[in-house]
């Protein structure tokens, strides 16, 4: 049984969202997340269904390269859209692969990017040059293909925040997948209700203006999944 509270915003009727946080290679995890969600929509059925990730799939956890698999392929959730976000490790690893600038790789490696490169089977005797050719390719372009928000009604969707005070319009990618404050303390009105990742806290935050999500799933705390319909809202956590 979901406890639902108020949510923050109203959505129409005949429509839920399934928000997940982030992930960090804990792949079983993420798997039992999938199903708990496939259940509740058996057990609740609705018309419209969405499943959002919020990103960050990779890094720091032991199994990075079966969650991109396992979303490549598409998780088993009967929803009618599923939106994949970019997160700062996704951004992270792309940049590495692509060696953007000197310090790319480094800078992957010392934030997970190691414990990524193992899952993929990747060890630290290869070269930088060589990481791309011994991912597949499928699995790249997931990564590449990923969107850094995704709004639905009054809720805007993106892997940390946005910057109080800047219209959603002009918001950058940088504070998009790697902002804190001052939005996180912001008590702002931003025009819609931020769901965000990122932040981690072991429990969720609901506010009038943000719900966060990251419950620090990869550091002993759980992989939380927001539920919003109507103008309630509920949490899964696994």
């Amino acid at each position: 049984m979901i406890d639902l509270v108020p949510a923050p915003a109203t959505l129409p009727p005949g429509q839920r969202i399934y928000a997940v946080g982030d992930v960090h290679g804990c792949f079983e995890r993420l798997v039992e997340m999938h199903e708990h969600i496939a259940v509740d929509l058996a057990e609740r059925p609705i018309e419209h269904s969405i499943l959002v990730h919020l990103g960050d799939y990779v890094d720091r956890g032991m199994e990075s390269a079966q969650v991109v698999e396992w979303l490549v392929a598409g998780p088993p959730v009967p929803a009618q859209l599923v939106v994949n976000l970019m997160g700062n490790h996704e951004q992270m690893m792309l940049a590495a692969i692509a060696q953007v600038d000197p310090d790319a790789g480094e800078l992957w490696l010392h934030n997970g990017g190691a414990d990524s490169l193992m899952s993929w089977g990747v060890n630290r005797s290869v070269a930088q040059k060589d990481w791309a050719g011994h991912i597949p390719v499928p699995h790249l372009v997931f990564l590449r293909d990923l969107v850094l928000q995704h709004r639905i009604g009054p809720y805007l969707f993106v892997h940390a925040g946005i910057r109080p005070g800047v219209p959603l319009t002009q918001q950058t990618r940088q504070d998009l997948l790697w902002i804190r404050e001052p939005f996180l303390s912001s008590k702002q009105d931003h025009g819609v209700v931020v769901v965000h990742g990122h932040s981690p806290r072991r429990e969720p935050y609901l506010g009038k203006n943000r719900i966060g999500i990251d419950t620090g799933a990869v550091i002993g705390g759980a992989l939380t999944c927001v539920i919003l319909e109507a103008d309630t809202l509920g949490f899964l956590s696994t």
